[in-house]
């Protein structure tokens, strides 16, 4: 039980951290003007309301012992009250009580009233405060009629208590204020770093990142820093090292060609060019996987424009693919991407699609269910790959036989490259079963 109360309750509380800080400082200023309201009206109102009320209960006990021992005296005792005690008091003979009505629970004033006045009196009393405005009409049953007594409002509650509630209004609305001003400061570097973070993560350069904000929060921006930096060096070191592999392993690669070439002719030759030749095709594979496209600077790119062009390379080459978009609008389709990775990419699924299967069709989507992402879905009719080992085919240099073979091309790293770009850039590729009854390679990139 208590666990799916956290549930629920988790379900009910904001996502965000400047949302939960406001409801961390809103919350304790509510409950504390509760606290102070319930104090006030329940406490100090009543007890300021009751000894109110017991004054002027003295005064109408006074007025109706004098109107019991001089009955004559009925004018000269109203002037009196009115005068000194700024009441007006009537005399109707003949006349009984009203029926008594049920007062509101919230009438304090009324029950604290009547209440008081009855003890002093001693006699049945009828009270009335909703029938006009400034007075308290108050009616007190005597030996031959009834005592009518109007007394003024004021004289049983403070004119200055809704002053509290005011203050207290408009000094939460002012600590609110300053509260989300401040708050607002604080979030907004971690709002920053959170960017910066998704920024790079996406391969955006983010060198107009400065750290700021509290201590904790520039550390974390410092860490960040630094381990972009360690990242790129590492990129940097890499592509070098590779460049310098690239020239080493080239140069020895073409002597040999060249002295293959001088041999006469026999199978043993031959199966030695196509050793080289292989292992040219995976130095230049591996060489691209490594590189990575991490020169080209991500730009604003129509995804179906490009989609388009690399379906109609591909029929240049004799492949049947066919393309279809799902686009609820023309802004969706288009991404802040490296256009020469992602042709890169999608030129890997749709020959990799076209090599093994006999008819390829491409789908993009954007906006619907995904508005904040773009899906290329790249479908073939051919054997597929088991959904057990699905997963192993992103791994490099990795071709599974019988369906991915050397002799059809390829050295296994289509989809690790693929897979690689789309990291890249925030997405991901991710392989499943074709309606059509081949592969389906879904490529998901942040809109």
């Amino acid at each position: 039980m208590w666990r799916w109360i956290r549930v629920r309750f988790k379900r009910l509380l904001p996502r965000g951290l400047f949302a939960r800080s406001i409801l961390i400082i809103v919350t304790p200023i509510v409950l504390l003007q509760a606290v102070v309201t319930w104090v006030f009206f329940e406490r100090q109102f009543e007890e300021m309301t009751r000894r109110l009320s017991l004054s002027v209960a003295g005064e109408i006990s006074m007025l109706v012992e004098a109107y019991r021992e001089f009955p004559d005296a009925e004018q000269d005792l109203a002037e009196i009250a009115r005068e000194t005690m700024s009441i007006e008091v009537a005399f109707l003979p003949g006349e009984t009580l009203p029926p008594p009505t049920q007062r509101p629970f919230y009438d304090i004033v009324g029950q604290t009233l009547a209440r008081e006045v009855a003890r002093a009196v001693g006699r049945p009393i009828r009270l009335d405060t909703a029938r006009f405005e400034d007075v308290v009409d108050i009616r007190i049953q005597v030996d031959d009629g009834v005592l009518r007594v109007l007394a003024p409002r004021k004289r049983f509650i403070s004119s200055k208590w809704h002053f509290l509630l005011v203050w207290m209004v408009i000094a939460s609305i002012v600590l609110t204020t300053v509260s989300v001003l401040f708050l607002r400061g604080q979030v907004r570097p971690i709002r920053q770093l959170a960017q910066a973070a998704e920024d790079f993560g996406k391969g955006r350069q983010v060198d107009d990142f400065r750290p700021s904000g509290a201590t904790e929060v520039r550390r974390a921006a410092i860490a960040f820093m630094d381990m972009r930096d360690r990242i790129r060096r590492q990129i940097d070191q890499r592509t070098t090292m590779l460049a310098g592999v690239s020239h080493d392993l080239r140069t020895p690669l073409t002597r040999m060609k060249l002295g293959l070439a001088l041999l006469p002719r026999s199978e043993e030759v031959e199966e030695l060019e196509r050793d080289v030749s292989e292992m040219q095709q995976m130095l230049d594979a591996y060489l691209a996987f490594a590189r990575g496209e991490r020169a080209e600077e991500p730009e604003d790119t129509d995804l179906e424009r490009l989609a388009s062009d690399i379906c109609q390379n591909a029929r240049r080459k004799g492949a049947d693919v066919s393309l279809a978009t799902e686009i609820m609008r023309p802004s969706t389709a288009r991404a802040h991407v490296r256009p020469g990775a992602i042709t890169r990419l999608l030129t890997n699924l749709v020959d990799n699609a076209a090599r093994h299967g006999d008819r390829v069709r491409v789908t993009l989507r954007a906006g619907g269910p995904a508005a904040g992402a773009v899906e290329i879905v790249v479908e073939d009719d051919g054997p597929g790959i088991p959904a057990e080992v699905r997963e192993d085919a992103f791994k490099p240099f990795n071709r599974l036989d019988p369906a991915r073979t050397p002799e059809r091309g390829g050295v296994g790293l289509g989809l690790t490259i693929a897979r690689d770009i789309a990291r890249a850039h925030g997405g991901d590729v991710t392989l499943g079963e074709s309606a059509m009854g081949g592969l389906k390679a879904t490529v998901r990139l942040p809109a």
